[in-house]
């Protein structure tokens, strides 16, 4: 699958007030009946705009670091394990896509002040008719604070920026040490870095929103060239801290082992797919345990201590497996994204049977990235080349009662379609080929996404209810 993005162009700040101001609250109740717009269904036609309705979100908001980025990484920080209220900070790490190899960089950024709308720890369904008043009135304000989702204060944004050699294919940070990152570069090396200092030097600064363009050359404290062409596949281990592992477009697979303040690659590769290795992903409560996905179409079950091929390998989809997420809160849970648009949920317990749980083909153009949600064990969000990001609750039924109760309330007002699924919680647009999401994993209901026209950082409104309340 080619990942780069076509014809990288340093992204523009783009004043997206005046299209936020279109959806104002007047705007947002239609004149006649709404209809759900389905992407790659549904056809424009002249005349007609999409409407963006800022009730949809508690928070949204773009943001870019320059050039495009193809991949990037949430910077855990020290602010709070579970923070629910705003304004939040966020910290994250991405590589660019530059249109020169010399003009890329990796970008330690930091967006803080960011205000939305308060959230309800108790769905307001729940509540009684008096306080759903009392809310309603005590919160207009807020509504008017809630960044681009209505023209509100815009967050405070500060780079800093590191050289890179090449373009960016993937960053990660380290769980455990999340100033250490590691690159994989299309110039066929795999480098590991220190940010400690970038970072810090964000964490104290008050500054207004700094732009600097001045790239800092730094040398990595790591570079592997033992890969023989160059790849997208890289995971630090959430058990073992400093473990690594990288995959390549050769089908090779790299173990990287701490030693003090380096690593020690083992240069015999574990083999097993027969095309390129898409994606890697550590067990998330075994020391010794990989997952890889490949163009081959397979997913491949690995243990470090068992030889270098695969424990299981498995035929998950008709096409190249993009990408994949192991559930940090169901370990037995595995998903898959495909180049068909599809994706597969796997339960590894029936691995020597059928494993198979789920199977969605909702999605029109390749599967880009997929991942749980590290706050509730059956929701995750995925994104595709269709331009959309879409979040999946698993738990989800079809209530043809409930159904038929709801259209009878809003007296058919909303003409949804029949054959969305039930599982579907969220559509996102407007972003232009979607490459990588990310859920904030201290932030409850924050995804962070990237694309060509730059990054994304929204708050549905409708997963309020699977938030922890303040008791939990």
């Amino acid at each position: 699958m080619t990942r780069s993005l076509k014809n990288p162009k340093k992204s523009k700040r783009k004043n997206r007030s005046s299209k936020k101001e279109e959806a104002s609250p007047s705007s947002v109740v239609p004149s006649a009946p709404s209809k759900v717009w389905q992407p790659g269904v549904d056809e424009m036609e002249e005349g007609e705009e999409l409407q963006f309705d800022p009730s949809a979100y508690n928070y949204l908001r773009g943001f870019n670091i320059g050039w495009p980025c193809l991949s990037f990484d949430v910077v855990q920080d020290s602010l709070g394990l579970v923070r629910t209220e705003f304004p939040h900070t966020l910290y994250g790490v991405a590589g660019t896509q530059a249109d020169q190899q010399s003009a890329n960089y990796i970008g330690i950024f930091k967006l803080s002040k960011i205000t939305g709308k308060k959230r309800d720890l108790v769905p307001a369904s729940l509540n009684n008719d008096e306080e759903m008043e009392d809310d309603d009135s005590s919160s207009s304000d807020e509504d008017e604070d809630m960044g681009d989702t209505a023209g509100g204060n815009a967050p405070v944004l500060q780079i800093k920026k590191v050289a890179h050699q090449g373009c960016v294919n993937r960053i990660r940070s380290m769980t455990q040490k999340p100033h250490i990152c590691a690159t994989w570069g299309d110039t066929g090396f795999v480098q590991v870095w220190d940010f400690s200092s970038h970072l810090n030097s964000l964490a104290v600064s008050d500054a207004p929103n700094n732009r600097d363009e001045t790239v800092i050359k730094q040398t990595p404290i790591m570079k592997f060239g033992g890969h023989r062409d160059e790849g997208y596949a890289i995971d630090w281990s959430p058990v073992i801290p400093g473990r690594l592992i990288s995959g390549d477009c050769n089908k090779c697979i790299h173990l990287w082992e701490p030693t003090g303040d380096s690593w020690k690659v083992d240069s015999t590769p574990f083999t097993g797919h027969d095309a390129s290795v898409e994606d890697l992903q550590w067990s998330p409560t075994e020391a010794n345990i990989f997952a890889s996905s490949s163009v081959d179409g397979k997913i491949a079950i690995w243990d470090t201590r068992e030889g270098k091929k695969p424990k299981f390998i498995f035929k998950a989809h008709d096409a190249d497996v993009n990408v994949i997420s192991w559930n940090r809160l169901a370990s037995c849970m595995i998903a898959s994204g495909s180049d068909d648009g599809s994706f597969s949920i796997r339960d590894l317990r029936e691995i020597k049977n059928d494993s198979l749980v789920g199977h969605f083909k909702y999605h029109k153009k390749p599967i880009t990235s997929v991942e749980w949600s590290p706050h509730e064990a059956s929701t995750l969000a995925v994104s595709s080349d269709d331009h959309q990001l879409t979040i999946w609750d698993l738990s989800l039924e079809r209530d043809e009662e409930e159904e038929a109760e709801f259209k009878a309330k809003v007296k058919e007002q909303v003409n949804a379609p029949e054959d969305l699924p039930p599982q579907l919680l969220f559509v996102h647009q407007g972003q232009k080929d979607l490459k990588e999401l990310h859920w904030h994993p201290q932030i409850p209901g924050m995804i962070i996404s990237t694309a060509a026209d730059g990054f994304n950082v929204l708050m549905p409104t409708n997963i309020d209810v699977m938030l922890p309340s303040a008791a939990s």
